[in-house]
């Protein structure tokens, strides 16, 4: 994780295992996110936001320090770590700990899923090498209309189902498309570095909003929640941070996006088992439907190599 990255230089081969690995890697452990903010809502959504940010920062910095790499920014790095620290680092955060006290993780995490969908169309737009083919056009389409079936009802009065938490977790969804969409635009960078530059402008902006909203009392459970809060700075966030900075690099946007297409997965199952929640027919069905749009964009046609 040493060394920088180039974008003009002709990029290795990305293996199988390489991907699988970090797919699997990074899916597991962001989903597990979803658990542990769970476990910490008797915060604010700004002061979870806000420990997250600071906990991830504070676990890379000690790595960093471990290695003997600097820690202060250069000037240019200066924009990438508070444009990923605001769309893949507080805003989402906070939108994320909104959602989850409207609706359950499973259904947030089958909202996220849309994402791979997001950054597909928007990198057609942007990169000559991640056009869309008429097949994967479909695919975007087919996974436009599972979204159609998870948060259409909401619409609907009576229906039980949020509208706020559902129109969160969109927004969350497109904040990060944003953010993979910048990282592939960045020329040189070094992915550990972009990882802890991240989380300090992550956790420093959540931390000043928390308290200009609630005051020092936004705090005042932290004690009572250490274990959870650690686990989702460290486990659910530096380090799932540290392989997608290398995945998205290595491997480009829309194939890195992929983890978003394994997260409801182990989302549904850490929910189930931990937190005693149920998965109905409509939420399999409309996650089956963006899976399956997820699945066609991805797996439809030789995936190119990222300049």
């Amino acid at each position: 994780m040493s060394g920088s990255v180039q974008a003009a230089a002709p990029s290795p081969a990305v293996s199988q295992s390489f991907l699988v690995s970090h797919l699997l890697g990074c899916s597991i452990l962001w989903a597990s996110g979803f658990l542990f903010i769970k476990l910490s809502d008797d915060l604010s959504p700004f002061a979870i936001a806000a420990m997250r940010g600071l906990l991830g920062a504070t676990s890379l910095a000690v790595w960093f320090k471990l290695k003997g790499k600097r820690l202060l920014p250069e000037r240019h790095e200066l924009k990438n770590w508070i444009v990923l620290g605001t769309f893949n680092g507080w805003l989402p955060n906070v939108l994320v700990a909104y959602a989850l006290t409207q609706i359950t993780t499973a259904s947030a995490a089958m909202v996220q899923a849309a994402g791979p969908l997001i950054v597909a169309v928007m990198s057609h737009a942007l990169f000559p090498d991640e056009r869309l083919t008429r097949l994967r056009f479909v695919g975007v389409l087919v996974g436009f209309a599972g979204m159609g079936v998870l948060i259409g009802p909401a619409a609907i009065p009576q229906s039980g189902i949020s509208p706020m938490g559902s129109l969160a977790m969109v927004a969350v969804t497109l904040s990060y498309a944003t953010a993979n969409i910048f990282v592939r635009t960045i020329k040189q960078a070094d992915p550990s570095r972009l990882a802890l530059g991240q989380q300090v402008c992550s956790g420093l902006p959540a931390t000043l909003l928390a308290l200009a909203i609630t005051g020092p009392d936004a705090f005042a459970a932290v004690p009572s929640l250490v274990a959870p809060l650690l686990a989702l700075g460290i486990v659910a966030t530096a380090l799932p941070m540290l392989m997608f900075m290398h995945m998205i690099r290595r491997a480009g946007p829309t194939r890195a996006s992929m983890v978003g297409y394994l997260l409801p997965v182990w989302t549904a199952i850490l929910a189930v088992l931990f937190l005693g929640e149920r998965v109905g027919g409509r939420e399999i069905l409309g996650g089956a439907v963006v899976l399956a749009g997820v699945a066609i964009v991805t797996f439809s046609g030789k995936a190119k190599r990222p300049a």
